[in-house]
This record gives C-alpha cells, structure tokens and sequence, in this order.
C-alpha cells in the first residue's frame, strides 16, 4: 500500500511546497517511486520549484474531465524518473475539483506508488479540504512564528476531525543566533504548543531561496556543505522509519559555526 501524506500549514508562505518538492526529490533517490500532487487550483507552484513548468501538457483537471489518461498528466522528472508530479490547473478556481474527485484521483496513484505526496494551498477552505480528501497521514510545516504556529495549530484539529490521526511537524526557517537572542520561538515551544511528533527541522539557508529559483530541488545539489539539505535528507530517512539523531540547535553554545559543524555530523542512532 502507499503512503499518501498531505503537506500543509493553514498560514501560507511558510514553505509547504519547497518542502514537498525536496522531500519527494529525496525519497525518490532514495528508491522509491514517489508522486507529488499539486493541489493548490489555481496557483500552482509545485512545477516550477521541481523546474517541470515547461513539461506540462495535460493536468488533473483535464484527466477528471476525461480529456487524457492519467498516465499523460502526469509528468516524469528527467533527473530522478521515479518521481512524478500531477499539476494543477492554472487556468482554474480551487472549487473546480472536489473532495471525491481528488480521491478518485489519489485511488488511482495507489497501485503505481510508493508514496503519494499532496501539497495543500493555504487556508481551510475549498482547496485545504481537497487536499486532505485523500490523505491518510499528514506533515504540518510551520515557521516559529506565533501566527504560524496558530495557525497550524487549527490545521490540527481539522485534520483530526476528518480522521487523520498520523500528524508530524516540521519546524521551518530556523535561526539558532535568534532563539540564543530570545527572539525567535524555540523547536520546544512550538512543539509545547501544537503537541505532535517532531519530524524535521530546517535552518534558514538562503541556498533554498537559490534553488527555488532554478527549478533544482536542494536535495539534487552536490554540496554536502548545505545544511538544509541534510535537514531534507534526514526529514524523508525518518519518513521512512530510520531513526535519525536531532541536534540540539535552540543552544549553540559553542558559537554558530560549531553547532552548524554538529548538524553535517549527525548520525543515525
């Protein structure tokens, strides 16, 4: 069976779909056959971040209408074939697909994929609801912002509400100097506050604003210098079920650089 994981936050601009992109990169070189659902109807961005914008023919839309096969809206990345994305439809409202429709959709990828990963739009309307149709689990990415974190924590409860019981955390744009500051919220307080399971944490890098940018997922760059491509990495090792160490990154005590030395050498227990 595949695991079909939606990706969402509630406040947008948190960094749900780089984290969809790097995440399905990741677990497709690691062997897996992984699509990646871009849910957001009307917005979509998943395609350029995955450098797929100019590869799109057919989208979901079109397969639900019965105007292509599935096989021919999805579209294969050239760099790594066992990923595959399911674009969105640019052209159209986030109310031109619905719940059962984006479950018929994630039924037919069952078969075909180890995982299924659904980027969900901002908010708890239409969009929010389609892509949590199908999921079975679901990984809430937050920054450590209070409105951010408020909102995630209101994402928590919907999924709960319609029955989406494995929920996990990835905490966002993290900035060690600032939480030293005691201006920035800790990976502690944010998990005080939304009480799920830790999954992943993610430095600011302005590497990621890079590879945004390019269309090249962090996790194809060859640097092992990039710590927020380890911290990608790790996230979809525990995905899978290793049990990966966290580095305590909310006291750097030994200054910036050091604790950034203890992030590259971190090993699986």
């Amino acid at each position: 069976m595949s695991r079909i994981i939606v990706i969402t936050s509630g406040k947008g601009g948190v960094g749900k779909t780089t984290c969809t992109a790097n995440l399905g990169m990741a677990l497709a070189k690691m062997g897996r056959n992984v699509a990646v659902i871009d849910a957001d109807f009307g917005l979509r961005n998943l395609d350029l971040l995955l450098g797929l914008e100019n590869r799109i023919v057919y989208t979901a839309v079109e397969f639900l209408a019965g105007q292509c096969r599935l096989e021919q809206a999805l579209v294969k990345d050239k760099r790594q074939p066992r990923l595959s994305l399911l674009p969105a439809a640019q052209n159209r409202m986030k109310d031109a697909v619905t719940p059962e429709q984006m479950k018929q959709v994630v039924g037919q990828l069952t078969d075909k994929f180890d995982y299924i990963l659904i980027d969900s739009p901002a908010g708890i309307e239409q969009g929010f609801q389609n892509a949590i149709a199908g999921a079975k689990e679901a990984v809430i990415v937050t920054t450590p912002e209070i409105a951010a974190v408020r909102d995630a924590d209101r994402v928590v409860g919907l999924l709960e509400a319609n029955g989406v019981r494995r929920i996990n955390l990835i905490v966002n744009r993290i900035k060690p100097a600032m939480i030293e500051a005691n201006d920035m919220m800790s990976v502690d307080d944010v998990r005080e506050i939304l009480a799920i399971g830790l999954i992943g944490v993610i430095p600011d890098d302005e590497k990621v604003i890079v590879s945004t940018n390019r269309g090249e997922p962090l996790v194809l760059a060859e640097e092992n210098s990039c710590f927020a491509r380890s911290a990608f990495e790790n996230i979809a090792r525990r995905i899978e079920g290793e049990q990966v160490d966290f580095i305590d990154i909310d006291a750097p005590k030994d200054g910036f650089f050091s604790w950034l030395r203890k992030v590259l050498s971190a090993k699986i227990i």
